[in-house]
């Protein structure tokens, strides 16, 4: 959609096909819903806990499902319009409510319709990986696709894989009024720094969510009304019974039926394969989005459809760069991260050096209660940023100002020169920045050049 949008406002002649609903996975099935149910959850976990306020019930909020549902499915379609068939038409857009395949590397056809084009983009994504456990397909599993239709609570939700989808979804829900039992067979959130990991634990087990690391899932099945798992940690093998059963464990590029061969696409369990400037074995072919088989978000598909204006439209040598690449987990606190973590850089550059800042010491978190959390900053032996973990409430709001920083090779010293809103949690930027500079500043040097100064000032 944004290549559509991008190129069609560019004078370029576009044909959008699309099969399913518009917005795709994003709109109907993944952040927006997403991002709505947890804005529930989070009033629910205020009613219940902001007794440290002096506010709080301490008691479960009373929560009614469908209207939670309703919540979740208003704000899809407050947005829906933006993505309409219709907006897209206004801009000069074909728009061909069809499935599409390649009958030859320069022709697709769409419902009877045959299309020519010097180019074409695949950003057809990808869809829940359902892994090869005995008896979990055949229980017909919740995924993104489905669990955002559910009208009522469920009483147990256990949770198939514990990366950012299945993590936010579990707090949400348990919030919300389920139990919730999570599996994982590695650790969570092994891209981002250990010490974000450990909070997220904390908190996840606070709220009552029973979480499993390292732990296979060996089966599935139905028992009557509820679901089973068996699951072994460790070499011990127990049942979980359960209400419901997510799977977050994974995605899958969406290939199938595209006649990829047909065209002269390369393509493989990840992806269609891609050179630098999203350009596939075809090179009137390109793959955009979480088919091109990088990194998978939304932001990330967005970024592509600039490279590829750039490349078709306009003839530029653009290439996809992910140096920058910020990345956000939505949980309470939420965890942001751009650029390489301190385990990364200490591969890649010698001298690496990390800062560590607290939100135990941001007086705006000490006013809210919300001091679990922190900035680290991973710095070259020169001191330039290679990259940034937040750990806080609306960390996911702050990260791209280091995304800016590492990208314009920002010093530090103007982040630290920076002046702030007070109070604002905005500042634990600015005080890790002027962390770094404290060993300097307060060196026997800089006392006694104040000496001086003072000896010789009138």
């Amino acid at each position: 959609m944004s290549v559509a949008a991008g190129a069609a406002q560019l004078g370029a002649s576009v044909v959008l096909i699309e099969r399913g609903a518009m917005g795709g996975d994003c709109l109907n099935t993944g952040c927006v819903p997403s991002k709505s149910l947890i804005a529930a959850a989070h009033a629910a976990h205020a009613f219940q806990f902001g007794n440290g306020l002096g506010v709080g019930t301490g008691d479960m909020a009373p929560v009614d499902f469908q209207k939670v549902h309703d919540h979740i499915h208003g704000v899809i379609a407050s947005i829906a319009p933006i993505d309409s068939v219709e907006r897209y038409e206004s801009m000069g857009v074909r728009v061909i409510k069809e499935t599409a395949r390649f009958a030859s590397p320069d022709q697709v056809v769409a419902g009877g319709k045959r299309v020519r084009a010097r180019r074409f983009v695949v950003a057809t994504g990808s869809r829940a990986a359902i892994p090869p456990v005995p008896g979990l397909a055949e229980i017909d599993p919740l995924t993104n696709e489905t669990i955002f239709s559910l009208t009522e609570c469920p009483g147990h939700l256990l949770s198939v894989g514990g990366g950012p989808i299945g993590l936010e979804t579990a707090q949400a829900f348990r919030r919300l009024g389920a139990a919730v039992t999570i599996v994982e067979r590695g650790t969570i959130l092994p891209r981002d720094e250990p010490e974000a990991a450990a909070i997220v634990r904390k908190s996840l087990a606070r709220e009552g969510v029973d979480l499993h690391e390292h732990t296979n899932l060996l089966a599935a099945r139905k028992a009557g009304a509820a679901v089973e798992i068996d699951i072994d940690q460790a070499g011990q093998v127990r049942t979980v019974t359960g209400t419901h059963i997510l799977v977050a464990a994974g995605r899958t590029p969406n290939v199938d039926g595209l006649g990829l061969a047909e065209a002269g696409v390369e393509y493989g369990p990840r992806g269609i394969k891609v050179d630098a400037r999203l350009r596939s074995s075809n090179r009137k072919i390109f793959a955009i989005g979480d088919i091109a088989g990088g990194p998978q978000f939304t932001h990330i598909a967005g970024y592509h459809a600039g490279i590829f204006v750039r490349n078709a439209l306009f003839g530029l040598p653009a290439k996809a760069d992910y140096k920058t690449l910020p990345w956000v987990t939505y949980l309470d606190p939420e965890v942001a991260h751009v650029g390489l973590t301190e385990a990364a850089a200490r591969e890649q550059h010698k001298g690496v050096q990390s800062i560590v800042e607290h939100l135990s010491e941001n007086d705006r978190a000490q006013t809210e209660r919300r001091t679990e959390g922190f900035i680290k900053l991973v710095l070259s032996k020169r001191g330039h940023v290679l990259g940034v973990t937040i750990v806080a409430p609306h960390a996911g709001e702050m990260i791209g100002f280091w995304g800016l920083a590492i990208a314009g090779r920002i010093p530090l010293s103007a982040v630290a020169g920076m002046i702030i809103p007070y109070p604002t949690m905005s500042e634990i930027s600015k005080r890790a920045a002027g962390t770094y500079f404290k060993p300097k500043l307060f060196s026997p040097i800089s006392r006694m050049l104040v000496r001086a100064v003072q000896n010789v000032l009138p």
